[in-house]
């Protein structure tokens, strides 16, 4: 239906559209964005129809061939952190519908969401929280200039005077704000710069795991996606790397709609927004996260749909593979050949030109960081472990054992302690060479690396859990058992020095053809890609699904370029750079029933042998103990985090007037102030987080810097201390080729919404 005459293209007729800006937003909602949307989502399913098929041949075809990784040497954790509570604690947070801070009980669980409630009470009662927060996408800012700067980039021309007041403010000195281009944004503040560190290392590692959304096992529909996302951009001239390829599927989708709509929306909504420059600012935020939830319903069911789809398909399309698997592969070699000898020319001197004198600064630029980090994770795990075997020599002994290893297993899931590793990453930059090959962010690279640390960091852990728990059977005396567990040590660092060095080493070779590949494809696009259509014919009709031009093309163009990035990393492992082991290095395995020990049931150190499993606590005691103090321990959260310096900044108490408005800073500091001064920790057990109580500082002032602890070194004789120092890493060849489930309160949210968007309840 045309609309009728004199109305402006696109936007509904209805008078109340005009009333104000969510009246505006609400007419381009639903008449307008499903239908630009749907035109975006159609054109990209199309990409991921054809990368589909693509995908599911190259899976099979490699679990024929078996060309596999080298044999890792560490084992791995099939189920990390099932059940665990990451940090748990108090926020202040501001509520943008009533313009007040609230005290917020908030808790981190296993799969990364925030999860935020009205208070501790709520949650022990199992009342639904009040927002779950994926934050895949997000920026942590930790001041207000940083987010306002990026407020002002985001719609120009609404830039506040100077003396102005700011769209927010913060009641104290120490703010975290989560900022989406597109999405909501959450803001939350502290009271001091120690918890601001905490939370910032604590939501730092909830990015991370979320932005790594598609799941690595995934190895058709993860591959699919990723490559019809980048063949979708290319076809737009977007080339190389993309920031907002994060979160799962439907996010990264919903990011990519928002990409195309976003300046179209902007020229569209800006000259008609009013008031001063922070109300503008703060109606688009609101019309953007509007039409970003309306992109994401859109686009979920829409990708959801044609996976199932597909999936129907899938067996007779691995039926055909199956019969047909040879004469496929002699199909596609034929037609690389023909492209090879079509571009192979151009593509050469473009590398030798533009790409090749480049790779070793970039490998060198890569190199430094990451193999930093990687040390810093063999440092941390070495201390962990030496400390762990002080504290069994001067203090607990075997009966301990329990609640020191429950500690150290959950070490790769520490933010605090792991933080050390991935700061590492931070330094990391391309100087010119970044603007040279279009790369807009290192801040995949450097995430990428960081999920490497954490994961060598829990399979060395884990190694070390296994070959420990496997000496413990043979009923070892303090004194033996402290000497296993330095000789256990030792051998999982050599494991962990050859797998990290294998590790790193492919990540190396993948960054720098993430980084050279779009720059190559994108230079030799004007001369190459309108030869591409020719070659079509040479593809048999059966087998077209498995076999695309564009992707055989790219295929060609990396092969081009990937024996200089193979000879580079390898010269680098020759020089012995960095402890990256050379190929030739293959450690024998010592340890040939080490991986069947992993397939028995997962260690339960809490129950094997904490004080109930080694016989501590007596049964007739716990049974008779208080239904209400049974109660209280099985709502008694898990957290991995322990907080050494104090207890939480804001304990739950009861909620206090809320302030009349948050422009009045001095009133809002005194209510934190009086909420501190509220605080009523009970007289003795754990805090939330595990904290032991102490006594809180007065209200306004640092808290005292206290004595650390007299180091267990000390309490050695010094015969003890031989052997500590932490063993060198080397290139040499070595000759080595929590509290029942049950007790945790369940959290309760849905699986749309920790994976989904942002749910208000």
């Amino acid at each position: 239906m045309s609309p009728p005459p004199g109305a402006r293209p696109g936007l509904c007729d209805k008078s109340p559209c005009r009333a104000g800006h969510l009246q505006l937003a609400s007419c381009l909602t639903r008449c307008v964005m499903p239908e630009k949307t749907g035109k975006i989502l159609t054109e990209f399913l199309r990409f991921y129809e054809d990368q589909y098929g693509v995908a599911l041949f190259n899976s099979m075809r490699h679990e024929i061939e078996g060309t596999g990784l080298p044999q890792a040497q560490l084992l791995w954790r099939k189920v990390p952190l099932e059940e665990r509570i990451i940090f748990s604690g108090n926020l202040f947070q501001y509520q943008e519908d009533n313009k007040k801070w609230r005290n917020r009980f908030s808790l981190v669980p296993h799969n990364y969401g925030l999860v935020l409630y009205e208070n501790k009470v709520a949650y022990e009662r199992q009342i639904p929280p009040r927002a779950v927060i994926n934050s895949a996408g997000y920026k942590i800012l930790t001041s207000l200039d940083q987010y306002l700067e990026l407020v002002g980039n985001s719609l120009p021309g609404t830039t506040p005077k100077s003396g102005s007041a700011p769209i927010l403010k913060c009641p104290t000195q120490f703010p975290l704000i989560l900022w989406h281009p597109s999405a909501r944004h959450y803001y939350f503040c502290m009271m001091t710069e120690a918890e601001q560190d905490k939370w910032q290392a604590v939501l730092q590692d909830c990015v991370r795991h979320c932005n790594n959304g598609i799941p690595e096992d995934s190895k058709v529909e993860g591959p699919a996606f990723t490559d019809a996302i980048r063949m979708y951009r290319q076809s737009k001239e977007l080339y190389g790397t993309w920031e907002m390829l994060c979160g799962n599927e439907v996010q990264i989708l919903s990011n990519l709609v928002m990409e195309e709509l976003g300046p179209e929306l902007k020229a569209e909504l800006i000259p008609r927004l009013k008031g001063k420059p922070q109300e503008r600012q703060r109606q688009w935020i609101q019309i953007s996260d509007a039409v970003y939830r309306m992109v994401y319903e859109q686009a979920k069911a829409r990708f959801e749909a044609v996976l199932s789809k597909l999936q129907l398909a899938r067996p007779a399309m691995e039926a055909v593979i199956r019969t047909d698997m040879d004469q496929i592969i002699t199909s596609k070699e034929h037609l690389a050949s023909k492209i090879r000898a079509s571009i192979l020319p151009k593509a050469e001197v473009c590398v030798r030109n533009h790409v090749q004198p480049y790779i070793p600064s970039i490998l060198e630029a890569l190199m430094v960081p990451t193999s930093q980090g990687f040390t810093e994770v063999r440092d941390v795990f070495f201390k962990e472990v030496t400390d762990m075997n002080l504290n069994v020599i001067n203090e607990g002994g075997i009966d301990k054992l329990g609640e020191y290893m429950e500690k150290l297993s959950q070490l790769a899931y520490h933010p605090l302690k792991m933080h050390s590793c991935y700061e590492k990453m931070e330094p990391l930059r391309l100087d010119g060479l970044q603007q040279r090959f279009d790369v807009s962010s290192m801040s995949v690279f450097k995430q990428r690396a960081q999920i490497h640390m954490r994961e060598q960091m829990d399979n060395a852990v884990y190694t070390f859990e296994t070959l420990l728990h496997q000496e413990l059977g043979k009923g070892p005396t303090k004194e033996e058992l402290c000497k296993s567990i330095q000789r256990i040590l030792e051998r999982v660092l050599k494991k962990y020095d050859y797998d990290s060095s294998t590790v790193r080493k492919r990540f190396f070779r993948e960054a720098l053809l993430q980084i050279t590949i779009p720059f190559l494809l994108k230079k030799l696009a004007p001369t190459c890609k309108s030869e591409l259509s020719r070659f079509q014919e040479l593809i048999f009709e059966d087998f077209a699904r498995f076999i695309l031009v564009e992707n055989t093309y790219e295929e060609v163009v990396l092969q081009t370029v990937m024996k200089d990035i193979l000879q580079a990393v390898k010269e680098a492992a020759v020089q012995r750079k960095h402890n990256l082991y050379r190929d030739s290095v293959v450690m024998h395995n010592s340890d040939p029933n080490l991986h069947l020990l992993a397939e028995g049931v997962p260690i339960d150190w809490g129950e094997e042998y904490g004080d109930s499993g080694a016989g501590g606590g007596d049964p007739g005691a716990q049974e008779a103990a208080p239904l209400s103090e049974k109660r209280r321990r099985a709502k008694q959260v898990v957290s991995v985090v322990q907080d050494e310096d104090a207890g939480l900044p804001f304990e739950a108490a009861p909620e206090p007037p809320s302030p009349s408005s948050p422009d009045s800073v001095t009133e809002l500091r005194g209510l934190l102030t009086r909420d501190l001064q509220a605080e009523s920790p009970p007289l003795a057990g754990p805090l939330l987080n595990g904290a032991p109580v102490q006594e809180s500082p007065q209200p306004g002032l640092a808290p005292e810097a206290t004595s650390p602890p007299a180091s267990p070194l000390r309490q050695l004789p010094s015969e003890k201390l031989v052997g500590l120092e932490p063993p060198k890493p080397s290139d040499q060849e070595t000759g080595e080729q929590v509290s029942s489930p049950g007790s945790r309160p369940p959290i309760h949210t849905t699986t749309e919404d920790s994976a989904g968007v942002q749910t208000e309840f």
